[in-house]
């Protein structure tokens, strides 16, 4: 008998649309690498650089986002407000990776920055609090009488 599935609904739906983001990040390393016919590195082209660098922060920081996200969910169930920290952590990494094609100083990027930053610490401290916070479920326990010798 097989176990039951545990559906995590908004998991799934982010890790999804993460991946499809990242797919799409690297189209874009790939774009500048023909623009540039750099095949390996970044050739010293700066518009290179900044689009693989805007990759490689996606990919440090999503997976962190996405287990956080997928353990609470587990914990706490399918809420409204994880939907919206989600949709918002997946915005956040848009705006950063058009901000890293903005020379310095980039409100994007801050603003992709500061995004990323607030849902993971919102998360992580979530995470930490959440077992603590949440009421122990009462269990009762019930003694059977011992069976009488006759």
């Amino acid at each position: 008998m097989s176990a039951p599935a545990i559906m995590l609904p908004i998991t799934l739906t982010i890790a999804g649309a993460a991946t499809l983001l990242n797919l799409w990040l690297g189209q874009r390393v790939g774009k500048m690498r023909l623009t540039h016919r750099v095949s390996i590195g970044d050739g010293g082209h700066e518009p290179l650089i900044s689009r693989m660098r805007a990759q490689a922060n996606y990919v440090e920081y999503t997976p962190f986002f996405l287990i956080l996200l997928a353990l609470i969910e587990l914990a706490a169930g399918s809420q409204l407000w994880l939907w919206a920290v989600a949709i918002v952590f997946i915005l956040g990494r848009i705006v950063h990776m058009f901000g890293m094609d903005q020379p310095p100083p980039s409100r994007l990027r801050m603003v992709g920055i500061i995004v990323t930053v607030l849902t993971l610490l919102g998360l992580a401290a979530y995470a930490i609090a959440f077992p603590y916070l949440k009421p122990a479920p009462r269990t009762t326990i019930t003694y059977a009488a011992a069976p009488s010798a006759s």
